[in-house]
């Protein structure tokens, strides 16, 4: 009989706005004064809204969600930013209390929230790993036989008897996430933190969390990259606006979540577009696909052309007009530059369209999401378009063994008026 972990049952989770302190007795003297005569509240940000229009609005974090974890099971918990993914972690984690429902927790937690979570600033790294220990209920006869194996997995041997304050961010999680995971808990819970560190480190992270796994504890993981969490986790939750969206084998839930992001299957303009970088004066105005006889397509076969087409204001002759197209596993499969074909851009301060043809892509099938981007021979960003449109390739190819995908594609570069 599978030993559940985890028991949530109905939990909801409840922010009142507009009802947070200043930080200082003196500035919430002076809102309270200002609210008194009707003035403005003196502290809002430019471009917030006002705090004393937000006051009697609240948000649901998390709302009526229910679930259970089994012993050594790896959940993963995606979901777009404001999903209440982080707010569910740190209920589970006791850091903050629920508003109603109810959690059920078997086990001792190790918890990565956010960098620097369960550190004191003054104390040194050594006596920061006693003091999570402490914290976990452990002797410190067991965290020193743990000591060790912790400072040579954080790497930060050199600067263990330096106060945290004076680590970088990157010391900070090798050093937190290495306690989390060394000091025996029965449950991990990390969240997005490990996006901080460099590429290895993380590769040595989750090889970590897949051991704790493989030794029937519990891993909890939060990310935005569908990579590791199909690499880690056998299960996964997909959050959406405080609720559950669906329970299922990772692979399902990530292809939901992937394909119910608003990618477009049209000609899509710049009012359209969320997921938007305008640094620069040229500007992409609309961006579409289609096949060699100029018609609209977002579904290809295999090795069949692909043109991305871009109209685009403001072009320069020096401009670097870019293209990068991800797999369901944000993976990218393509990467194009007119700099990296040796392709010379005219200028035209108007409109012009820019159409790249991809020769006989070699993608496997399933769906593609497309980022444009606009920028000069410096790197200067202008302007960028994520995740803006997505395509989908049918496998129809009979004898594929006899064809061996390129190590670049090869694109045909035009600018029209």
């Amino acid at each position: 009989m599978p030993n559940t972990v985890i028991s949530v049952e109905h939990l909801t989770k409840q922010y009142d706005l507009g009802v947070i302190g200043t930080g200082t007795l003196s500035r919430d003297l002076n809102r309270w004064w200002a609210r008194l005569r009707g003035k403005p509240d003196p502290y809002t940000r430019i471009g917030h809204r006002d705090h004393f229009e937000r006051i009697g609005e609240s948000i649901l974090a998390l709302d009526d969600i229910s679930f259970t974890v089994q012993q050594g099971e790896a959940l993963g918990i995606i979901g777009k930013n404001g999903a209440g993914k982080s707010t569910l972690l740190k209920i589970l984690s006791r850091v903050t209390a629920p508003t109603s429902g109810v959690v059920k927790v078997k086990g001792r937690i190790g918890s990565l929230l956010e960098v620097g979570t369960g550190f004191h600033p003054e104390l040194t790294g050594r006596e920061n790993v006693f003091l999570n220990g402490s914290i976990l209920g452990m002797r410190n006869e067991e965290v020193q036989k743990k000591f060790d194996e912790i400072v040579d997995f954080s790497g930060v041997e050199k600067f263990i008897d330096t106060p945290v304050k004076r680590y970088s961010s990157g010391m900070y999680v090798r050093l937190a996430f290495a306690v989390a995971a060394h000091l025996d808990p029965e449950i991990l819970v990390v969240d997005e933190v490990l996006a901080v560190g460099d590429v290895e480190f993380q590769k040595k992270c989750l090889g970590k969390m897949g051991d704790v796994a493989g030794e029937g504890r519990t891993v909890l993981f939060v990310s935005h990259n569908m990579r590791s969490i199909n690499q880690l986790c056998n299960k996964s939750i997909l959050l959406e606006n405080g609720q559950i969206k669906i329970i299922d084998i990772t692979k399902n839930v990530i292809d939901n979540y992937l394909n119910s992001k608003k990618t477009k299957h049209k000609i899509t303009h710049s009012e359209e577009v969320e997921d938007r970088k305008l640094l620069g004066p040229m500007e992409i105005q609309k961006v579409w696909l289609e096949d060699l006889n100029g018609c609209e397509k977002y579904i290809y076969n295999y090795r069949e052309d692909i043109t991305f087409c871009l109209m685009i204001k403001g072009l320069r002759h020096d401009s670097n007009v870019g293209i990068s197209v991800r797999n369901t596993y944000n993976q990218i499969v393509i990467h194009l530059s007119n700099i990296d074909d040796n392709f010379i851009i005219h200028a035209k301060p108007n409109y012009s369209t820019m159409k790249v043809l991809l020769k006989e892509n070699f993608l496997k099938s399933g769906n593609y999401f497309v980022t444009f981007w606009l920028g000069d021979r410096n790197n200067q960003l202008n302007d960028r378009w994520g995740d803006v449109l997505n395509f989908q390739i049918n496998d129809f190819e009979v004898n594929r063994s006899v064809c061996q995908a390129p190590n670049r594609f090869h694109a045909e570069w035009i600018q029209e008026k």
